[in-house]
């Protein structure tokens, strides 16, 4: 596993042992990137889930002005920070050890952000909870673009109700990226 592009390019970057997370394999960050190659520079990210912090370090990498990153791993919180201090990032980052939704309410009133990466363990609904607590939360707005990853079986139906539409899915052999949007008021 390895920054693709910017300025930690080539980088390599540890991983945790075992089957506890499942990194985003390099292709297929590379092609999630591409997609949102223009909303990364000078934004705000963050990486729920965040395992290795690999997704977040690309878009640090990447020029996002800022990553926050959480996990309730005390071991990936560990590697998260031993890869931000490798690729040099420590001062323009933020590592969370928490659960997803406490950490989407401790950031309400820090201000908004651009991009939002969402890499639950799959089948367990996790996300249903997050863009939950996301949909009332004052950390999101129109502009910003959520981004699922998930098993190819799920739909996220329930996006709808919630005050989301996706607008775009982008599949692959195993799993999916699903981005959505906040509607509208």
């Amino acid at each position: 596993m390895r920054v693709i592009a910017g300025t930690a390019r080539s980088m390599p970057l540890k991983s945790l042992e075992g089957e506890d997370t499942r990194p985003t394999l390099d292709r297929i960050k590379e092609t999630l990137f591409n997609i949102i190659q223009m909303e990364v520079p000078g934004s705000r990210f963050l990486d729920l889930f965040a395992g290795t912090g690999s997704i977040g370090i690309e878009a640090l990498s990447r020029h996002a002005k800022e990553a926050v990153f959480v996990d309730n791993s005390r071991r990936a919180c560990a590697v998260i920070r031993e890869n931000l201090k490798f690729t040099k990032f420590t001062d323009n980052s933020r590592v969370m050890e928490t659960d997803c939704v406490t950490a989407v309410r401790k950031l309400a009133g820090l201000g908004r952000f651009d991009i939002v990466y969402i890499d639950p363990p799959y089948g367990k609904n996790l996300e249903e909870d997050v863009l939950a607590q996301l949909s009332v939360s004052d950390i999101i707005d129109r502009d910003t673009l959520i981004i699922v990853e998930e098993d190819l079986d799920e739909e996220l139906a329930y996006a709808e109700d919630l005050g989301f539409e996706i607008i775009r899915i982008k599949s692959y052999k195993t799993n999916q990226h699903i981005f959505l949007k906040k509607r509208g008021a």
